[in-house]
């Protein structure tokens, strides 16, 4: 089958000056050559440290900002043109991170959930102000908040209008730019619930950026781990943390803290800092941080090759690392268990 949304080879470079005269002084490498695909109905969730390109490569793929280089294909045609980049517009939509300042604080919620319609021609007046209490509901509000302000608002009842707002033109994919990072723990697990229920009813297709490996555990079908502007690992859900094939991707599972105090996970740290984009390290950018660097990795690039079904991995050496130690992440697995619960809670309480 056709992937719903295709992304090969995308690049983005931001040049850099320096001196009183403005010279170039560089380039910042945001997003470097990064490839990947989403199936109709499937969640892929983008992983890794902040500043690694996570957001930059979601806001290429809605071409909120030009790539330098790569194609993004959706449903098989490649968006390039003002007629397809209009088309992509209503078929992809987005959830940004921060409810606070995605809404525009002038506009009552219904006029803010209302205005994609307009903006794509749908329906007219009295079709979209159903729509507009159609939506409301679906998220959980109450039809009398269509005549609010978003100040008047928790972040999580924010979120929801957002949420809201990116189903008005019934899309196809939708791109959560770490969705509930600004939202407590509570709320996140109504929100998260919320996701899962709008993909199983529209059969919606998320790109899911994230920071918390429990709620990606929870939300993602396949996950993808970007370090320093590149994708060094995808593979399924499952497979990726129960047996990671690269260093960095075992590194972020290790560094996931145990809810218990009075127990000490063997964390391994890595070393060094995080290589400037501006001048990233040759070879494999993870080099100067790996614990198990050969020569090679300082000369050569590994490619994103398969290495077993459905698991790809950007290192020279992932067929030969050692046995993943899952008790160095024993801290996702209490975690995943407590934010479970708190959305089965949730869900529960949405029920009654």
């Amino acid at each position: 089958m056709t992937p719903l949304l295709q992304v090969e080879g995308l690049e983005k470079h931001y040049p850099t000056k320096s001196g009183l005269l403005g010279r170039s002084g560089g380039v910042v490498r945001a997003v470097d050559g990064v490839s990947f695909s989403i199936a109709r109905g499937e969640t892929l969730a983008l992983v890794g440290e902040s500043g690694c390109g996570k957001s930059t490569t979601a806001r290429l793929v809605l071409r909120l900002i030009e790539p330098t280089a790569g194609t993004v294909r959706f449903d098989g045609i490649e968006v390039s043109g003002k007629a397809e980049l209009r088309a992509l517009r209503r078929r992809v939509q987005v959830v940004f991170q921060d409810p606070y300042a995605s809404l525009n604080p002038r506009l009552r919620v219904g006029e803010a959930i209302a205005e994609p319609m307009e903006v794509h021609g749908v329906g007219d007046a009295s079709s979209r102000a159903a729509r507009v209490q159609e939506l409301l509901g679906l998220v959980g509000l109450a039809p009398y908040h269509a005549q609010r302000y978003p100040h008047e608002f928790s972040g999580g009842q924010r979120q929801r209008i957002g949420i809201a707002r990116a189903l008005a033109v019934q899309p196809e994919l939708v791109v959560c730019d770490e969705p509930v990072s600004a939202l407590d723990v509570s709320i996140q697990a109504q929100v998260v619930n919320l996701l899962k229920d709008l993909q199983q009813r529209f059969g919606l297709s998320y790109l899911f950026i994230a920071h918390d490996l429990a709620v990606v555990r929870h939300m993602a079908d396949r996950v993808a781990v970007m370090y320093l502007g590149q994708i060094v690992e995808t593979a399924p859900k499952r497979t990726l943390f129960a047996a990671p094939r690269h260093p960095y991707t075992r590194a972020l599972l290790a560094a996931i803290p145990h809810p218990d105090p009075r127990r000490r996970g063997r964390v391994a740290h890595l070393g060094g800092d995080v290589p400037s984009p501006v001048n990233p390290p040759p070879g494999c950018r993870f080099h100067t941080r790996c614990p198990h660097a050969q020569p090679i990795c300082r000369e050569q690039a590994p490619p994103l090759r398969e290495i077993a079904t459905a698991h790809a991995s950007a290192c020279h050496f992932a067929e030969d690392l050692p046995a993943f130690d899952a008790a160095a992440a024993e801290g996702i697995a209490p975690l995943a268990a407590q934010r479970l619960a708190l959305y089965a809670a949730a869900k529960a309480r949405r029920s009654a």
